[in-house]
């Protein structure tokens, strides 16, 4: 969702005018939708799955997100997506602001390094020939960059529950991920109601 601003802010041209009046953000939001159908995410009514993906997206994100008014109205409509119930979020502030009541809340962690590689198999499976690519010390200090503006920005920084399950996935395959997350899934199905 908040690369879905980002992108927003990006196409229409206005990051320097928010670098200078972040106030200005709200007439981004003012009628934004986000929605998501399966794996894609829709702006506007637009499917922006893989431009959201995009390192200009990537290396603006976190500027867009440290925005109160853009945290304020992403978390309603986070809050809103999980009303509906039966949801699995991801995001840096879901299981401490967004729903620290969540029954299960899961921190996954990884070397940056590794990141920056699983970011470079990423943007290689989507890129077009000719493009290119950031180099793997240019993507591990950007997210090293990102975690440390998340980490330190005003609202909502990024941080772990204290209920959360914290797992390092930094050598762990993705088949493997989601095998430890449905077993602490299903662990937590089977505990009696407090």
């Amino acid at each position: 969702m908040y690369r879905s601003v980002t992108l927003k802010a990006l196409q229409q041209g206005v990051m320097d005018t928010l670098r200078h009046s972040p106030e200005s953000v709200s007439g981004l939001l003012h009628k934004i939708t986000i929605h998501f159908d399966g794996d894609h995410v829709f702006l506007d009514g637009r499917d922006v799955t893989v431009e959201i993906r995009d390192n200009r997206v990537s290396r603006e994100v976190s500027f867009i997100s440290s925005l109160k008014p853009v945290r304020d109205r992403l978390r309603e409509m986070q809050q809103e997506l999980g009303r509906k119930g039966c949801v699995v979020m991801d995001g840096r502030d879901i299981g401490t602001v967004v729903f620290p009541d969540a029954e299960l809340k899961i921190f996954l962690v990884a070397d940056a390094r590794e990141r920056a590689k699983r970011r470079y198999a990423e943007l290689q499976a989507k890129s077009h020939d000719g493009i290119e690519l950031p180099t793997l010390d240019t993507l591990e200090e950007e997210i090293k960059s990102r975690d440390r503006d998340d980490a330190e920005r005003e609202h909502a920084p990024l941080k772990k529950h204290p209920d959360a399950h914290e797992i390092d996935t930094t050598h762990l395959t993705i088949e493997r991920q989601v095998d430890i997350v449905c077993d602490l899934a299903r662990k937590k199905r089977l505990e009696p109601a407090d």
